[in-house]
């Protein structure tokens, strides 16, 4: 009888904890998936512009982080060789990894620490991330063909990651 108990009191306090963790919400994404991107421009620390009103008919991954941020520098290498140097070559995707609240020489000195090829860029006023988001990093959005948002994430884990890696695979079919 006592286990049965345990039992009912493990369950329904696992219920209860789902119904919490479920009724709250996200209030730091101001972009959910279905809407138009939002638009802006920005300069890579090797010198090329990127306009994202420019990039119609390609798939843009845009990714937020910071060079203080854990999981971000769990990410990035992850995000490097799984995403960048698989589809580096192909000329439907785009790729932009933007430094909240880094300066160019930050994100240039992070870059060059790191040994990434990837495309950097500063945001170091938030200018962008604020367009997308008020917190949480790391933050990937994925942009579609028609300029809508297809996909979006926050944090780091691998299993979300994969989701992300395999999403991007079926889209760049």
């Amino acid at each position: 009888m006592f286990k049965m108990k345990r039992l009912v009191l493990f369950v329904l306090s696992s219920i209860f904890a789902m119904i919490i963790a479920y009724g709250q919400q996200d209030t730091t994404t101001f972009t959910k998936v279905g809407d138009k991107a939002p638009l802006f421009i920005c300069k890579t620390t090797d010198g090329r512009t990127i306009d994202i009103s420019k990039l119609q008919d390609k798939i843009v991954m845009i990714n937020f982080f910071a060079t203080w941020c854990g999981p971000c520098n769990l990410e990035l290498p992850v995000l490097q060789k799984n995403i960048w140097d698989k589809y580096k070559n192909n000329p439907d995707f785009v790729l932009i990894i933007l430094g909240r609240e880094h300066t160019e020489k930050e994100v240039l000195n992070f870059v060059k620490s790191k040994k990434f090829t990837m495309p950097f860029a500063p945001d170091p006023k938030r200018e962008i991330f604020k367009l997308y988001a008020s917190g949480l990093i790391p933050r990937n959005v994925i942009i579609g063909k028609d300029g809508k948002i297809i996909f979006q994430s926050i944090g780091y884990t691998e299993k979300e990651f994969n989701k992300m890696e395999s999403f991007l695979a079926e889209v760049l079919r």
